[in-house]
């Protein structure tokens, strides 16, 4: 099972450092994007959203307290998919649908980050591959 849950948090790991590289490269062109979707100070929210998917996705691909860097990308997630895909506010069908669909892809990575953090918490030191054990506790 070890090598599952490796080879799994290296999958889920891939996505969100590469949007972290994004985030951190592109800083200005992502600001702006999140500045037309109402995000207020949008260059220093892209600045550190893209900080915390960084650490977030790192602590999950090395195994160090995967469980923290898990929680970290729900606090990521949950906020994205509300301010940047209102699809509640779109009139257009064609940009409601697209919108819809990345605010169901965010809330469904946002519950598969919640059972990251509850996988690892609970299975704490049993959990091999990783360079740590969990820093929470909820067996």
């Amino acid at each position: 099972m070890d090598i599952l849950v490796l080879i799994g948090r290296i999958l889920f790991a891939a996505l969100f450092l590469g949007s972290a590289v994004g985030h951190l490269t592109q800083t200005k062109a992502m600001a702006g994007y999140a500045s037309s979707k109402g995000v207020p100070q949008a260059y220093a929210a892209t600045l550190v959203s893209g900080l915390l998917i960084a650490v977030g996705g790192l602590l999950v691909l090395l195994g160090i307290w995967a469980d923290l860097g898990a929680l970290l990308l729900v606090v990521f997630l949950v906020p994205t998919a509300l301010l940047m895909h209102p699809f509640w506010k779109e009139s257009e069908p064609q940009v409601r649908q697209m919108e819809l669909v990345q605010f169901q892809k965010d809330a469904a990575l946002a519950g598969a980050a919640l059972m990251l953090f509850a996988f690892f918490s609970f299975a704490g030191d049993d959990l091999g591959l990783t360079i740590t054990g969990p820093l929470f506790d909820i067996s």
